[in-house]
Protein backbone atom coordinates (compact mmCIF):
# COMPACT_ATOMS: atom_id res chain seq x y z
CA UNK A 1 0.00 0.00 0.00
CA UNK A 2 1.36 3.42 -0.95
CA UNK A 3 2.22 5.81 1.85
CA UNK A 4 -0.38 8.53 2.44
CA UNK A 5 0.57 11.89 0.91
CA UNK A 6 3.70 10.49 -0.76
CA UNK A 7 3.06 12.54 -3.92
CA UNK A 8 2.33 15.84 -2.17
CA UNK A 9 3.80 18.96 -3.70
CA UNK A 10 2.57 21.16 -0.85
CA UNK A 11 5.48 22.98 0.76
CA UNK A 12 6.39 22.34 4.38
CA UNK A 13 5.75 26.03 5.07
CA UNK A 14 2.17 25.90 3.75
CA UNK A 15 1.47 22.72 5.70
CA UNK A 16 2.88 24.28 8.89
CA UNK A 17 0.61 27.27 8.40
CA UNK A 18 -2.40 24.96 8.07
CA UNK A 19 -1.44 23.05 11.23
CA UNK A 20 -0.89 26.29 13.15
CA UNK A 21 -4.34 27.48 12.09
CA UNK A 22 -5.94 24.26 13.37
CA UNK A 23 -4.03 24.46 16.65
CA UNK A 24 -5.11 28.07 17.16
CA UNK A 25 -8.70 27.09 16.36
CA UNK A 26 -8.71 24.59 19.24
CA UNK A 27 -7.17 27.06 21.69
CA UNK A 28 -3.41 26.79 21.32
CA UNK A 29 -1.41 29.84 22.34
CA UNK A 30 2.18 30.86 21.60
CA UNK A 31 2.66 28.54 18.67
CA UNK A 32 6.36 28.30 17.83
CA UNK A 33 8.32 26.55 15.12
CA UNK A 34 11.38 24.53 16.17
CA UNK A 35 14.27 24.10 13.73
CA UNK A 36 17.26 21.76 13.59
CA UNK A 37 20.83 22.94 12.99
CA UNK A 38 20.32 22.86 9.23
CA UNK A 39 17.26 25.14 9.31
CA UNK A 40 14.64 22.45 8.80
CA UNK A 41 11.49 22.35 10.91
CA UNK A 42 11.44 19.48 13.40
CA UNK A 43 8.49 20.37 15.66
CA UNK A 44 5.70 22.76 16.44
CA UNK A 45 5.49 23.85 20.07
CA UNK A 46 2.46 25.47 21.63
CA UNK A 47 0.65 26.07 24.88
CA UNK A 48 -2.80 25.02 26.02
CA UNK A 49 -4.59 26.06 29.17
CA UNK A 50 -5.79 23.42 31.62
CA UNK A 51 -7.51 24.52 34.83
CA UNK A 52 -5.96 27.97 34.62
CA UNK A 53 -2.44 26.64 34.03
CA UNK A 54 -0.52 26.93 30.77
CA UNK A 55 0.91 23.60 29.64
CA UNK A 56 3.62 23.32 26.99
CA UNK A 57 3.32 20.82 24.14
CA UNK A 58 5.68 19.82 21.36
CA UNK A 59 4.41 18.09 18.24
CA UNK A 60 7.47 16.56 16.54
CA UNK A 61 7.61 15.28 13.00
CA UNK A 62 10.53 13.11 11.94
CA UNK A 63 11.01 12.83 8.18
CA UNK A 64 13.61 10.03 8.36
CA UNK A 65 11.18 7.11 8.89
CA UNK A 66 9.10 8.51 6.03
CA UNK A 67 12.20 8.56 3.82
CA UNK A 68 12.83 4.91 4.66
CA UNK A 69 9.31 3.96 3.57
CA UNK A 70 9.55 6.02 0.38
CA UNK A 71 12.91 4.45 -0.42
CA UNK A 72 11.64 0.94 0.25
CA UNK A 73 8.60 1.59 -1.95
CA UNK A 74 10.82 3.21 -4.60
CA UNK A 75 8.28 6.00 -4.71
CA UNK A 76 10.69 8.90 -5.16
CA UNK A 77 14.04 9.34 -6.92
CA UNK A 78 16.95 9.46 -4.46
CA UNK A 79 17.77 13.00 -5.55
CA UNK A 80 14.39 14.20 -4.22
CA UNK A 81 13.99 11.77 -1.33
CA UNK A 82 14.77 14.02 1.64
CA UNK A 83 12.67 16.97 0.49
CA UNK A 84 9.74 14.73 -0.46
CA UNK A 85 9.99 12.90 2.86
CA UNK A 86 9.87 16.22 4.74
CA UNK A 87 6.78 17.37 2.79
CA UNK A 88 5.09 13.99 3.23
CA UNK A 89 5.86 13.77 6.95
CA UNK A 90 4.33 17.16 7.67
CA UNK A 91 1.26 16.40 5.51
CA UNK A 92 0.74 13.20 7.50
CA UNK A 93 1.01 15.22 10.71
CA UNK A 94 -1.48 17.76 9.34
CA UNK A 95 -3.96 15.00 8.52
CA UNK A 96 -3.57 13.63 12.05
CA UNK A 97 -4.19 17.10 13.53
CA UNK A 98 -7.25 17.52 11.27
CA UNK A 99 -8.68 14.25 12.60
CA UNK A 100 -8.02 15.27 16.20
CA UNK A 101 -9.72 18.62 15.65
CA UNK A 102 -12.79 16.79 14.33
CA UNK A 103 -13.16 14.74 17.50
CA UNK A 104 -12.46 17.85 19.63
CA UNK A 105 -15.22 19.72 17.77
CA UNK A 106 -17.72 16.96 18.53
CA UNK A 107 -16.68 17.13 22.20
CA UNK A 108 -15.79 13.44 22.17
CA UNK A 109 -12.49 14.50 23.76
CA UNK A 110 -10.86 17.69 24.99
CA UNK A 111 -7.94 19.38 23.30
CA UNK A 112 -5.68 18.57 26.23
CA UNK A 113 -6.70 14.90 26.13
CA UNK A 114 -5.69 14.60 22.50
CA UNK A 115 -2.30 16.22 22.90
CA UNK A 116 -1.48 14.86 26.39
CA UNK A 117 1.33 12.50 25.23
CA UNK A 118 3.05 15.55 23.71
CA UNK A 119 3.03 17.57 26.97
CA UNK A 120 6.52 18.82 27.74
CA UNK A 121 7.49 17.89 31.31
CA UNK A 122 9.83 19.81 33.62
CA UNK A 123 12.67 17.57 32.37
CA UNK A 124 12.07 18.86 28.84
CA UNK A 125 10.89 15.46 27.65
CA UNK A 126 7.42 14.59 26.47
CA UNK A 127 5.04 12.94 28.91
CA UNK A 128 5.06 9.89 26.65
CA UNK A 129 8.86 9.60 26.88
CA UNK A 130 8.75 10.06 30.67
CA UNK A 131 6.34 7.11 30.88
CA UNK A 132 8.76 5.01 28.85
CA UNK A 133 11.70 5.92 31.09
CA UNK A 134 10.08 5.53 34.51
CA UNK A 135 8.43 2.20 35.19
CA UNK A 136 6.75 3.65 38.30
CA UNK A 137 4.69 5.89 36.06
CA UNK A 138 3.49 2.96 33.99
CA UNK A 139 -0.16 2.15 34.13
CA UNK A 140 -1.02 -1.42 35.09
CA UNK A 141 -2.57 -4.00 32.81
CA UNK A 142 -6.05 -2.75 33.60
CA UNK A 143 -6.99 -5.99 35.33
CA UNK A 144 -8.83 -5.38 38.58
CA UNK A 145 -8.51 -8.95 39.89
Amino acid sequence: MALKNYTTSTSVEKTLSEIQGKLAYVGAKRIMTEYDDTGNVVALSFQLELNGQQLAFSLPTDWRPVAQVLERQRAVPKSRLEEQARRTAWRITKDWVDAQVAIIETKMVTTTQVFLPYTVTSSGKSLYHRFLEDEHLMIGSGNVN
